[in-house]
């Protein structure tokens, strides 16, 4: 069974707003990882029903740079979303990083791409 899937942050804070703000995760958990200097929280859909995602935040990490997109090992989350055109207003909004406008993915799938505050893809996905 797949259980989570973790991804570093520069700000742990800031990362935990924005999950929860715009993609509708709720904090879980959070604890210190003294053997790794680290923090890390666990958010997941109000239901309770999908995928953990783990927010880590290394503290001697001092970089935080995504590699240009086509050398990336990691690609990107996916989140369905009920309303694609609202959570774009809101995003536009609040500047979120849009990098692929919405559009047609089949004909009951619309889906796009943002950037979460550290420049992790996000897929955002609309079903009818």
């Amino acid at each position: 069974m797949f259980v989570h899937t973790s991804i570093r942050t520069s700000n742990i804070e800031r990362s935990i707003d924005f999950y929860s703000r715009f993609l509708g995760l709720k904090l879980q958990s959070r604890r210190e990882i003294k053997q790794t200097n680290a923090e890390i929280a666990f958010l997941q859909d109000a239901e309770n029903k999908g995928c953990t995602l783990e927010l880590t935040l290394y503290r001697d990490q001092k970089e935080f740079i995504q590699p240009p997109y086509e050398v990336r090992l990691f690609d990107h989350l996916g989140f369905e979303v009920a309303d694609m055109n609202k959570i774009m207003e809101v995003m536009r909004k609040e500047n979120v990083i849009i990098t692929d406008e919405p559009f047609k993915f089949s004909e009951k799938t619309t889906i796009a791409f943002i950037e979460d505050p550290d420049g992790a893809l996000i897929e955002l996905i609309e079903r009818k």
